[in-house]
């Protein structure tokens, strides 16, 4: 399985911006080496930027449009406006928050979310965090970073409400599908009133056209989501969808085709395998109503 490892993934334009100048390159018939010795930059840097593990410049872009020898004015305005696009991505609403999410690698994941325009997420413990009722949303933060103190948790706080008002709701909204392990509805976190008011964001949220819930009960047994949580990003053409995986310290992403529509099969066996959202609401009530007091 091939995973990358990067602090920051590069922004939804910086990929296409990374794919576009690859295919220009190689319709072109240069290889790095060649172009970099033509323009006098660095072979690694190019390289970086091919990847999108960096940004780049108009200036240096014109550059390497001149060397590919593309003349068509709409190709090279398209190639500049995502330079541009990307510069601007570089400054997200979550800057404020940057000492606590760079120490998490959580910037690198809303540098992706911010692009997507859908999400199939699978959680077996947790509700996910485009779910999370803001004390549902403290109660997971102060048990899982027991390092952070009562600010930084309280930032995180912050940036996961954020996050949902940006994703799920506006004229970008992106559809998010959850697929919940029943497990998430018996772990009390924070308190059983938590819980309730937690459930009962579910039922509320659940009712949103882009927002599917569905619960995979116990009675299905083993299934391919026991390896863990996980995300599947999907974004505009021609970007292709990645795998996000969370660890506290390490979290990665795989972009590999294969590594992609791996856990794209597993997801569909689970949505499958799950209870359907009006049937997830049912027990979802249920479970609420024989929580203790």
């Amino acid at each position: 399985m091939a995973l990358k490892r990067k602090l920051v993934p590069q922004s939804l334009c910086r990929r296409q911006l990374a794919a576009r100048l690859r295919e220009l390159r190689e319709a072109s018939g240069l290889t790095l080496s060649e172009v970099a010795e033509q323009i006098e930059v660095n072979q690694g840097s190019l390289s970086r930027i091919e990847t999108g593990e960096r940004g780049t410049t108009p200036v240096l872009v014109r550059a390497l449009l001149d060397c590919y020898a593309i003349t068509d004015d709409h190709v090279r305005n398209d190639v500049l406006d995502l330079v541009r696009a990307d510069r601007e991505q570089q400054k997200p609403w979550w800057r404020k928050y940057a000492t606590v999410l760079t120490s998490t690698r959580y910037d690198g994941y809303l540098a992706l979310e911010a692009g997507a325009t859908a999400l199939a997420n699978y959680q077996p413990l947790l509700v996910p965090g485009l779910l999370q009722t803001e004390d549902y949303a403290r109660a997971v933060i102060t048990k899982m970073r027991p390092d952070l103190t009562s600010d930084q948790v309280d930032a995180l706080v912050m940036v996961r409400m954020e996050r949902q008002d940006s994703r799920l709701s506006g004229e970008r909204r992106a559809h998010l599908c959850a697929v919940l392990d029943e497990a998430v509805l018996h772990r009390v976190i924070g308190s059983p009133m938590v819980m309730r008011q937690q459930f009962a964001h579910l039922l509320l949220v659940g009712e949103q056209e882009n927002i599917t819930i569905q619960l995979l009960p116990f009675s299905v047994g083993a299934h391919p989501g026991l390896y863990g949580p996980f995300v599947i990003l999907t974004f505009p053409q021609p970007t292709a969808p990645l795998i996000w995986l969370e660890n506290p310290y390490n979290s990665v992403y795989l972009e590999a085709e294969s590594d992609v529509q791996n856990y794209m099969d597993i997801f569909n066996y689970l949505r499958a395998s799950a209870l359907s959202p009006d049937e997830t609401r049912t027990r979802i009530t249920r479970t609420a109503e024989e929580l203790e007091p």
